[in-house]
């Protein structure tokens, strides 16, 4: 995505590329590591901050976000920040009410039952009256960083999106929104078109407004798809072998991931060892180091940093001996 003529001026020039270019497919010094949920509860600090206020009132306040996305930087030297936002923002935009349950997680009291219930959406939206608490927490960030390292960007992408607004809130079997694809398919694509002119208007929003790169969040796609999708990097867990993966998605198309987020609760050595097994198997190049899935709450921070430290370390050593 390119960034429209009204993007706002005077950003920070960026000191750490390393992350861009290991998109772009471009030669790195070492593999760039980031962390999804870096900005989560795993963090006392993001705890504290988080206790006495609501989840998504904490989404739409931009200072908040910015606080939260800065935090892991702080202690840890990772080559990407991530907005903290959530992808459920942009059924909340269709007009759906969603509420954070405790221990339950994202819940919609109203889901979509039948075709009738698509008429309850906004079939028009204004992304920036709707979803202007992002963007502006974007540029907030982009210049609270002062070009420490690139902003990343993201949204739920249409089939997750669906789901969520079907089942009501996460599903391991996701059959009611699959029994849509099947009952109503004229409807399904209807709302998939739906979700995916919001999506796309929300993406470009937030390159806009300062997002140096931005991604879809799914799990439902097979990698030789995504390798025509047109995406530059794809993001894998961690039951696909990665040189597996290169020969599904060719050698023109940045890989991501994918270590078992568990690992992270084994000593730091063990770590570091299947750090390096990692990077013997995705290579240093065309490669962005992280983990197969989010972060967990009960992780160790000096865990954590133990993994960020070990592939910039086993991947500087391996390209000075490549």
């Amino acid at each position: 995505l390119s960034a429209p003529s009204r993007s706002p001026k005077g950003f920070p020039e960026l000191k750490n590329d390393t992350f861009l270019r290991a998109a772009r497919g471009e030669d790195t010094a070492y593999t760039p590591v980031w962390c999804m949920r870096q900005a989560g509860r795993y963090l006392p600090e993001f705890r504290e901050m988080r206790a006495a206020q609501d989840f998504f009132a904490t989404c739409r306040s931009p200072k908040v976000c910015c606080e939260l996305t800065l935090q892991p930087l702080r202690r840890f030297p990772l080559d990407a920040a991530i907005i903290f936002s959530d992808i459920l923002v942009v059924p909340q935009a269709l007009g759906m009410d969603v509420v954070m349950a405790p221990g339950k997680g994202p819940t919609f009291p109203e889901p979509l039952k039948e075709v009738e219930d698509l008429l309850k959406l906004r079939q028009k939206v204004d992304v920036t009256a709707e979803l202007g608490y992002v963007f502006q927490a974007i540029t907030l960030t982009r210049h609270s960083l002062e070009g420490k390292v690139p902003l990343i960007g993201f949204s739920g992408a249409p089939w997750t999106l669906m789901s969520y607004m079907i089942e009501g809130g996460g599903s391991t079997t996701m059959a009611k929104a699959k029994s849509w694809l099947y009952r109503h398919p004229d409807a399904s694509h209807r709302l998939l078109r739906l979700l995916t002119n919001v999506i796309i208007d929300y993406l470009v929003g937030q390159v806009a407004a300062g997002a140096q790169i931005v991604f879809a969040k799914d799990a439902h796609y097979a990698l030789p798809e995504l390798a025509r999708a047109g995406y530059e990097v794809v993001g894998l867990d961690w039951t696909i072998r990665p040189q597996d993966a290169r020969a599904q998605i060719g050698k023109d198309i940045t890989l991501q991931g994918n270590l078992d987020p568990c690992a992270l609760y084994a000593p730091k050595e063990k770590i570091g060892e299947l750090v390096k097994k990692m990077l013997e198997g995705f290579g240093t190049q065309r490669y962005i180091a992280n983990l197969g899935h989010g972060l967990y709450p009960d992780m160790s921070p000096e865990h954590v940093g133990a993994f960020v430290e070990a592939v910039h370390t086993h991947s500087r050593h391996m390209n000075k001996h490549s």
